[in-house]
């Protein structure tokens, strides 16, 4: 009988390790998954951390210190970046939050390729409908922007500035850009600036903005001036 219990305990315990080591190795499965697709999260810290508050805060989303914790304050910024920029709103940095930030995701696409694409998207979100010059018009003023000191340094730092862009605002950006938008896109990368330098745009049809009426107009293309 001392025998057929033994054996039974051996098998108990055989049966506790191999289902201890399944859920370690089930664990460990998941956590390389939500690596593969978070990179910062509540939780993390580090330089990156540091990084997406100092952009954050200098956007208005964030308002707690740049210490590079990703805290409740950080998870909730991060959160109110998504929800204003048509992004999944779950407070994690993952790749898209990360691009939109203008900041390294990990992504084997080049930097150029991300910048073209989102290049198109605000193109084809701000200017589809106007002079295809006035579409490459659109794009200049955005590598005007991330050329001037006073404006995010990135392609999609400037885009993605809080009241950037209504296009961002109103959920347009993230339509399926045309060829004409890719092509006016590839055309300012390029160098192509019909606007002489322009930083700023607007429709005087619809432009609201007293300040903005204020600004020496450079040039008109369209239906928008373009000012600096």
């Amino acid at each position: 009988m001392k025998r057929y219990t033994k054996i039974a305990w051996v098998y108990f315990i055989t049966l506790v390790l191999l289902a201890g080591a399944y859920l370690l190795s089930n664990h460990a499965n998941n956590l390389n998954q939500f690596s593969k697709a978070a990179i910062s999260y509540y939780g993390s810290s580090g330089k990156e951390v540091t990084e997406i508050q100092k952009r954050l805060k200098a956007w208005g989303y964030y308002k707690g210190a740049v210490d590079g914790k990703y805290g409740y304050q950080t998870y909730q910024a991060v959160r109110y970046f998504q929800s204003k920029n048509g992004l999944k709103v779950d407070g994690i940095a993952g790749k898209q939050t990360l691009a939109a930030l203008g900041l390294p995701t990990g992504s084997t696409s080049s930097t150029a390729n991300r910048d073209l694409d989102i290049l198109a998207r605000i193109i084809y979100g701000e200017a589809r409908g106007e002079p295809y010059e006035g579409q490459v018009a659109v794009g200049a003023v955005v590598l005007n922007r991330v050329a001037d000191s006073r404006f995010p340094n990135t392609v999609a730092g400037v885009i993605y500035q809080s009241g950037a862009f209504d296009a961002v605002t109103d959920g347009q950006i993230n339509l399926t850009p045309n060829d004409t938008a890719y092509k006016a896109a590839r055309d300012a990368l390029n160098g192509w600036d019909p606007t002489y330098g322009c930083i700023y745009y607007y429709n005087p049809a619809t432009a609201t903005s007293k300040w903005i009426w204020s600004r020496p107009i450079i040039v008109k293309i369209g239906r928008h001036n373009f000012c600096k």
